[in-house]
Formats: C-alpha cells, structure tokens, sequence
C-alpha cells in the first residue's frame, strides 16, 4: 500500500492538484465555470477534487457515504474563503432529498466503484440542469492496475499489474497467499465486480440518450504527475479506437457528458 493511502491530507492536495492543472481546463473547453455556476460531486471523499471549483467562486456540493472523509471535507475547508458557499452531506446519492439540480456534475475515480451504473445512470439527469454537463474520469477495468491492487499490503502485490484480471478464484486466492486480510481481499474482488471497460461505458451513455461532448483517453493517467513525477501523455489516436484491446493500455479516461 502507497503512503498517500494513508496520508489522507496528502492525497486531498493530490486530487487539488490534478482538478486544477487538467480537470477544469478540459471542463472550460465546453462549459464556462464562475460564481454562477452550481457544482455537484459524487463521491467527493474529502473533497480535494472540489476546492479549485470553490477558489473559482462556483457553489459546490459535495456528497459522500463515508463519514469520517466528510469529517475531514469539514476540517480542510475550514477556513477557506468561499466556505459558505460549499455544502458537505454525508448519504448516499439516491437518498438525499431536494438536492438540486446543477450545471456541472462531477464523477472522478468513482464510477468504477458503483453497483448498477446502469440504474445509476438512469437517476443521474434528476440533478442537471437543461444544458448541464457531466464530467467523469475513471479507469479502464482491464488496465494494468485497474483492480486496484495498488492497495495491497503486500508490497510485489500492490506493483505486479494485471493479475486482477484472472478468475475470481484465482485472484482471490493469489491475495490470500500474499497475506491480505479478509477486509481487504472483499473490498478488491469487489472493485472487480464493478470494473468498467470503455465499451460498456459508451453503451450506458447511448441507452440514457447522453452524447459526448469531449474526451481524452490516457496512456499516462494526468495524476501521475503529482503522484510518481510522470508527464502525462494521451494514448495514440490508433490505439484508441481499437476496441477491448484499448482497455489493457490506458490508464484513464476524461469524459464530458450531456443529454442530447
């Protein structure tokens, strides 16, 4: 398990930094962002992904099941500037009542983790607003470390990639002979249940009438930067646009997303 697992304010500034230099200028290509502007994120942990939006003056709401992350949200946003202007609420997405409908809907690194992205998506245009967008970055679930066995504790576990991909048995099996506890190997067989390809994304959007207004499909995930000092680099227009095998190589995807 890497140090920023633990470190939670470090993975906070982690997430502040890639939002910053390449999530909002993807988003302003297509959507302009300002104090009139209303921020939804899903599954905003502790919120690193939100405070650009907030030093941009836009009014952002952050929803998450977790607790203590919220808690956290709670203690970094303290003393911010435009602090009143943020809402923290620890539910889950489908329970929270009169939330809103918004401009922007903000779906990092969490897509991957939901159970029925089917249903998820049929729910999702509930909170946008007419000509609101939707901004989702996620990985590749065949990509080499699209398991995330980079949780392992087991240190050749948490750097050997693709053996996530092998039966469920197996896989568990692997984990259990590297020492991973109970806990742990539930919660990584069950980011394999709700692994995504880029394939079946693309058939989600089309079945809840939703078009792609921009993308960038990465062999360098941008977050890398800030994390193992790697320059981010997209992945070829060839190698792209060939279906499954396109899976195995990138490492993320930046969607922006709107009903047609």
């Amino acid at each position: 398990m890497q140090e920023r697992h633990l470190n939670r304010e470090k993975y906070f500034k982690e997430q502040v930094y890639t939002t910053q230099k390449y999530v909002i200028p993807f988003i302003e290509e297509c959507l302009a962002l300002n104090a009139n502007s209303d921020v939804l994120e899903i599954g905003c942990g502790e919120g690193g992904n939100m405070l650009p939006f907030l030093d941009l003056g836009c009014k952002v709401t952050g929803v998450d099941f977790s607790k203590g992350k919220i808690e956290n949200a709670h203690q970094y946003f303290e003393n911010h500037t435009n602090k009143a202007n943020l809402t923290l609420l620890c539910d889950d997405i489908y329970n929270v009542p009169g939330l809103g409908k918004f401009d922007l809907i903000i779906i990092r690194d969490v897509l991957e983790h939901i159970h029925g992205q089917e249903v998820f998506f049929k729910k999702l245009d509930m909170f946008l607003k007419p000509g609101g967008k939707v901004f989702l970055s996620f990985p590749p679930w065949q990509n080499p470390f699209g398991g995330h066995q980079q949780m392992c504790e087991n240190k050749l576990l948490s750097k050997l990639p693709y053996y996530h991909i092998l039966p469920a048995p197996v896989y568990k099996f692997i984990l259990k002979m590297g020492g991973e506890s109970e806990a742990k190997i539930k919660g990584l067989l069950e980011v394999k249940e709700t692994g995504i390809s880029i394939e079946r994304f693309h058939r989600i959007l089309k079945d809840n009438h939703y078009k792609t207004d921009k993308k960038i499909l990465y062999f360098i995930n941008p977050n890398y930067e800030i994390k193992f000092h790697l320059k981010p680099r997209k992945q070829s227009a060839l190698l792209s646009e060939i279906y499954y095998f396109r899976n195995y190589l990138i490492t993320t995807c930046y969607y922006l997303v709107s009903l047609k």
